[in-house]
């Protein structure tokens, strides 16, 4: 019965331990060979809102990019987004000689689920690449994906996943 009854805990507290953490994934694409500078400053485009289906989410590409964004600051001299600028040619042409890197994000998934009630995890895969404006050549470039926690409580969205893993890849940069 003991045993029983140390089973059913031990099991209960795996679930809700498992159930209770945020999982990420990180693809390096191109891993820098180089560390970048601080004293340079990063322009940043924002990406298209993320879609599932049918379904686009609204903000989803502002908060992708100021999440991109919230995660320099720590580094780099000046972090600028651009609002009006989807891809490298926009930020070429934008700001040409306001920095040194440009940092062009890229929503692959976006999956916003009532995991409270249906069991089924908030889901975000990002592509994140960073381009030197010298040559135009690719500095680094990640595919990062994760999935929410079971135990939500009603609080977490797609966007809530953003912060840890793309500050874990800002922060390798430098």
């Amino acid at each position: 019965m003991r045993i029983m009854i140390r089973s059913s805990l031990v099991f209960a507290m795996i679930l809700i331990t498992t159930g209770c953490v945020s999982t990420y994934t990180e693809n390096r694409l191109i891993d820098p060979n180089v560390k970048l500078s601080r004293a340079n400053p990063v322009i940043i485009a924002t990406p298209d809102n993320g879609r599932y289906g049918p379904t686009e989410y609204a903000s989803s590409g502002r908060m992708t990019a100021d999440a991109i964004k919230s995660a320099f600051i720590p580094f780099a001299a000046d972090v600028l987004v651009l609002p009006a600028c989807k891809n490298l040619l926009c930020l070429k042409s934008e700001a040409k000689e306001r920095a040194i890197y440009f940092v062009v994000p890229e929503i692959t998934h976006w999956e916003d689920r009532n995991t409270e009630w249906s069991g089924i995890p908030d889901k975000i895969e990002i592509k994140i690449s960073v381009f030197d404006n010298k040559d135009i050549t690719p500095v680094a470039s990640v595919l990062i994906s994760g999935k929410s926690k079971w135990g939500t409580f009603g609080g977490d969205h797609p966007q809530d996943l953003l912060p840890e893993p793309i500050s874990k890849f800002i922060k390798s940069l430098y």
